[in-house]
């Protein structure tokens, strides 16, 4: 296909210009801008002459991009999130977060690690591979999501998946250094809160201040969090349940009495674990609260992520060791993420087996002046489309 300079430019096809044009087109999550970013991506996938639909499940306003090259078996699917967490005050980055500044080799931006340039090189695999699929010199189908909400676990790969855009094998491209996780932690958040009695506070023994009780939960919790400590997985390491909120009176005169309080536990799952046991496990918390402390509380849970697995020697996790460890020296021990990521779709939701890879490092996720190594990422691309060539030539 020939391409003029203006389309060439727009619609690049080499990693650095395309994953700097993604990171220059902002999609934060709240609130969810992924649309500008998703219609690119399609634009993109038409101009080059790939097959490609926009999604407008589960939000209408929020549409997502399926992609697929070929139509036959097996097929991969390479899925990337759109939405990034929001940059913050710019004035704290050194490049603006939303300019895609490429310095020194490092491609600076909200996104750029997580996940972005891992969108790019799912959509650059498609490409390079699109005419030998057409013509017959590999087996098989590819196919890419480029998904919304990830970062607030909205079912944006689990709709994508479920309208058919699935296959045989899935990776899940977050930054892991291009290690294979064949297992990763689920994480819930959970609000326990309990009531006050509003009254002004020149006048507080006319109500009752739910803050007097905010220790006894912090200890209960602290407890909790011990206990789970003693709980370890050989990829994914410890469990945990950590307070990261306490609100009281926060929306009320500082003046009165808040009317409630309530903390928020991050708790983090083991792939042994499930969402229900972890359910009962603060239920019965709450109600000690109470036998204990005389607290009267209530917990909802909020954005769940369940943990999730495949075997540590599935071909699909060989194969990505395999050629992880040739190109880029990785380390091929079996391995396990300690974040939450999308490949929970895959294997719980729509029973494909999938890993978590991809290049980057997650220790640059959501931090102020996020950055890529550009020739980490040349090297996961590569990694990808010999991992890609390896699967689509497997017998069946």
């Amino acid at each position: 296909m020939s391409e003029d300079l203006d389309d060439s430019n727009h619609y690049p096809t080499e990693l650095p210009s395309l994953a700097a044009t993604l990171v220059r087109i902002e999609s934060e999550n709240p609130p969810g801008n992924e649309r500008a970013c998703a219609e690119y991506i399609h634009d993109w996938f038409q101009h080059h002459g790939i097959e490609t639909t926009l999604v407008t499940e589960p939000d209408a306003t929020r549409p997502q991009v399926g992609a697929r090259v070929g139509t036959s078996d097996p097929t991969l699917v390479l899925n990337g999130h759109l939405d990034v967490v929001p940059a913050g005050d710019p004035d704290e980055w050194t490049y603006p977060p939303y300019d895609g500044v490429i310095d020194e080799g490092r491609l600076y931006g909200r996104g750029s690690v997580d996940m972005k340039t891992g969108v790019a090189i799912a959509m650059l695999t498609a490409y390079t591979l699109r005419d030998e699929i057409k013509e017959g010199d590999l087996d098989g189908s590819i196919v890419v999501h480029a998904a919304i909400g990830e970062e607030t676990a909205d079912p944006g790969t689990k709709s994508l998946l479920e309208a058919g855009f699935d296959g045989d094998f899935g990776v899940v491209l977050e930054p892991t250094e291009m290690r294979v996780a064949t297992s990763e932690k689920g994480m819930a958040w959970y609000e326990i809160g309990w009531p006050g009695e509003p009254a002004h506070a020149s006048r507080p023994d006319q109500g009752r201040n739910p803050i007097e009780h905010v220790q006894p939960v912090i200890d209960a919790l602290a407890d909790y969090d011990a206990r789970l400590r003693e709980r370890n997985d050989p990829l994914c390491g410890r469990a945990y349940g950590t307070v990261t909120q306490v609100i009281a009176g926060a929306d009320s005169n500082k003046a009165v009495l808040p009317e409630r309080a309530y903390v928020t536990l991050d708790r983090r799952i083991l792939p042994d674990e499930t969402i229900a046991g972890v359910d009962d496990e603060v239920a019965a918390l709450v109600d000690d609260l109470e036998t204990e402390h005389g607290v009267t509380a209530t917990w909802q849970r909020h954005e769940t992520y369940a943990s999730a697995e495949i075997s540590v020697d599935h071909p699909l996790a060989e194969i990505f060791r395999e050629h992880s460890a040739a190109v880029a020296d990785v380390s091929s021990e079996p391995w396990g993420i300690k974040a939450s990521t999308d490949v929970r779709d895959f294997i719980n939701s729509a029973g494909i087996p999938a890993i978590t890879w991809g290049p980057g490092s997650l220790e640059q996720a959501h931090t102020i002046n996020e950055y890529i190594d550009l020739a980490n990422a040349e090297a996961g691309m590569i990694i990808l489309e010999r991992a890609a060539r390896t699967l689509l030539t497997r017998e069946s």
